[in-house]
Formats: C-alpha cells, structure tokens, sequence
C-alpha cells in the first residue's frame, strides 16, 4: 500500500479540539438511527452522513422512522455538528429519460423536505449522467433540476452537489462544469441560490486525473475551486483514499492513507485552514466492521501533522458486500 510505515499508534479515547476541522463517518442505519448516532460518537466523529432510506430504490417509506426525533436530540446533544443525508444513488439530475428524470427530480424534493426531520442542514447528491445526449443538454437539465429543488427546498437545508470520477457519461468531474452549474442556477433564481453548495470527494477527484497526493497539488485544486466558486460553496470534503489509479476514470474507495493518494495529500486537505468551515466526512471502507474507528484515527494522526501511518493488516482488505456499498459506485 502507498507510503504507509509502521508507527505507534495513541490508545487514548479520540478527541478533536476546537480548532480541529469538523470530521465524521457515513455509517449505515440499518441498526437505527440512534445505534448510528452512538457510534459515531463512540468513534470521535463530529459529524454522522447517513442515507434516509434504501439508497438503491426509488420508493420512499412513507414517513420518518419513530426514532428520528431522539436521532435528532442526541445528535444535538452530543456534539453532532453536522447532519448529512446522502441521497439515492438512483437521482440522475442530468437525465432526460422518462420516467426516470422525473422520478429523479420528485425524489430529490423528497430527500431535501424530509431532511429537518433528521437533524439534518445537508442533502448531498450525486450530479448524475447524460446518457449520450451530450454535456451540453445534461448541464442545462441539471441547472433546471437544481433550481426545482431550491424552490421547494425549507430553510435551513443546503443542497450539495457532488463531483464525480467522469466515467461513461458522468458530468462533474471538472470544477469548471462545477462553476458552469452554479452560474446557471445563480442566473435564474430569485431566491435559494445561496442555499447550493458543492462537495468535493478526493477519490474522484483523483479518478477524475487531479492528483492530490501532494500538498502542492492540494493546494492548486483549492486554489481552482476558491477561484471558480469561492470557498463558501464548498460544504462537504468527501475524505477518501483510492484504490484507483490517477485519471482512471473509475471510482474505488480505500482506507485512509493506504491507497493510491496516501497520507501527504489528505493531510494536507484536512490542515488547510481555507477549510475550516467545510465538514469532512469519510466513506472508507468496513466501517460495519470496526474499520470506521481505525479511519477516524488516521484521520486524526493526518491532521495532527503525521505523514506515515500503521500499515493496516491485510484483514483490512477483506470486506463485506455490505461494506463495499459506498466504496464501489
């Protein structure tokens, strides 16, 4: 694995100081809300991403679990600074096809109107595919769609789009479609523009051909969106290594500091003091497993300066189907 030495680890409970970025885990809700909540605690997360329901069918259960407002309770009780639900995997934005561009669009509305009955200030998605019509008709359909949502979107909540590796057809995997998208939507909405941010996931952008595995090339892919969108945008850091290889396209989450991008590059993302207001939220791999605990730590050693980590034992390697949903999509 990629620049990864055996080092000492601290055995004490993980704590995050004041001035530390917020960083939290997608955990699965299969257990319950709370169950989630709880362990993101248990593992020093400050924030918790989930998905509101089956991320891989377009029906939507009628109503909120029963446990939601204790969800929402503890996790502001407790320090959850950040609430996030991840939309369908289904949501095409840049689809034209029926009946699955409207079912994309109603299924959007959905996420963001049931996010407060969460807890949570962002509904981060998928930009999506334009299925061969061209970037062209895809980015004007993803500008209509985007400025639908807005429209129906409560106060409080902040709609997130995600750039994407670029295979097949996928639009987003440049921070200048990321700017052609926000000007589109800026330019034909009276209200709830400010209420669009973007998330950045560093295994696409490294799918995508940005290498980041330096802090030089960390600080040119911030300085580019900082220029294009302005840092204000960016809401969410998707914190994850790759498994892929630079530009390749493809889009395989690793554990943290163990892959193709290494420990030097995501440190450097998470000391950036331009993004201290942005929330990180890692989606590696088996953190059904135990593996999210690990994660949290390395992300914590990275941002306490560290530029070597334990080499991990091959079990690491050695997920779950259920564990692999997020890291191959």
């Amino acid at each position: 694995m990629a620049r990864t030495v055996a080092r000492p680890e601290p055995r004490r409970r993980l704590t995050w100081p004041p001035d530390a970025p917020v960083v939290g885990m997608h955990l699965g809700v299969a257990g319950g809300l709370l169950r989630a909540a709880r362990r993101s605690r248990q593992i020093g997360a400050r924030a918790l991403q989930i998905f509101s329901d089956n991320p891989t069918a377009w029906r939507r259960r009628p109503e909120a679990p029963l446990e939601a407002p204790a969800f929402v309770d503890y996790g502001a009780s407790q320090g959850l600074e950040t609430i996030a639900i991840h939309a369908s995997y289904l949501i095409n934005l840049a689809g034209i096809f029926e009946p699955f561009a409207s079912q994309s669009r109603a299924g959007l509305i959905v996420e963001v109107q049931r996010a407060p009955l969460y807890g949570a200030s962002v509904v981060n998605t998928h930009i999506g595919s334009h299925r061969g019509v061209g970037a062209e008709v895809g980015l004007e359909r993803i500008i209509s769609n985007v400025r639908a949502v807005l429209a129906e979107a409560p106060a409080g909540v902040k709609l997130v789009l995600e750039n994407s590796s670029g295979g097949g057809d996928l639009l987003g995997s440049r921070i200048e479609e990321l700017a052609l998208i926000l000007s589109g939507v800026e330019a034909g909405v009276d209200a709830g523009a400010d209420r669009l941010g973007f998330c950045l996931d560093t295994a696409h952008l490294w799918g995508a051909g940005y290498d980041i595995s330096s802090m030089s090339g960390v600080v040119e892919v911030v300085d580019r969106f900082e220029s294009l969108l302005g840092l204000d945008r960016l809401a969410l850091v998707h914190l994850n290594d790759s498994r892929s290889l630079l530009g390749s396209r493809t889009d395989r989450h690793e554990h943290i500091g163990a892959g193709k991008i290494g420990p030097v590059g995501l440190g450097a993302l998470l000391r950036d003091q331009r993004l201290a207001k942005t929330t990180f939220i890692m989606e590696t791999p088996g953190a059904d497993e135990g593996w999210d605990a690990v994660n949290m730590r390395r992300a914590w050693m990275l941002w306490g300066g560290a530029v070597e980590l334990t080499v991990l034992p091959p079990k690491a390697f050695r997920t779950t189907r259920r564990s692999t949903l997020l890291v191959r999509r």
